[in-house]
């Protein structure tokens, strides 16, 4: 609910937000259920969203809770360990929201996800890159913006990707 945002004073969104930094626009969310398919996940989106089920969880003992969220995460690793790899640009659902979003968003420079686990960097037109920061789990990646323009790090490995 509230303990991060409470405990660590950090601003939680929960929808993708468009910043402005150094004259660059920066679009910046999770980036899950976002675009077209995805249907299983926005699914369990709505379920874990729903005030209900955010009602009943808050009755079940915090042991059980700990267990049942890391049972959940590990299952969702897991299930998606194996080998990733770019689908296409026709067959990727954060690149095909990204072309469209341009179109209401034309001054954003990058479009910058995390949700799809794979480090990811696609022009959508001449102005406009999408990135995908990869996941923290394995590869450790992150990615920092220096005013100028983005560059992916890997943590305990310094060896930055550039991306122009």
């Amino acid at each position: 609910f509230d303990y991060l945002s409470s405990e660590l004073g950090v601003k939680i969104h929960h929808e993708p937000i468009c910043i402005e930094r150094s004259g660059k626009y920066l679009y910046v969310g999770h980036g899950d259920g976002l675009g077209p398919g995805d249907y299983g996940y926005k699914f369990i989106k709505k379920i874990f969203r729903s005030s209900i089920c955010q009602f009943l969880f808050r009755w079940i003992h915090p042991d059980l809770g700990v267990r049942l969220a890391n049972f959940s995460s590990r299952s969702s690793r897991s299930m998606n360990r194996e080998e990733q790899h770019y689908l296409g640009d026709d067959e990727e659902w954060l690149f095909q929201y990204c072309l469209e979003k341009v179109k209401e968003k034309p001054e954003v420079d990058y479009f910058i996800f995390g949700h799809r686990h794979l480090c990811i960097e696609r022009k959508v037109n001449e102005k406009t890159t999408y990135i995908n920061l990869g996941e923290w789990i394995y590869n450790c990646s992150y990615l920092v913006f220096d005013g100028k323009g983005c560059v992916l790090h890997f943590f305990e490995n310094d060896d930055p990707v550039v991306f122009h």
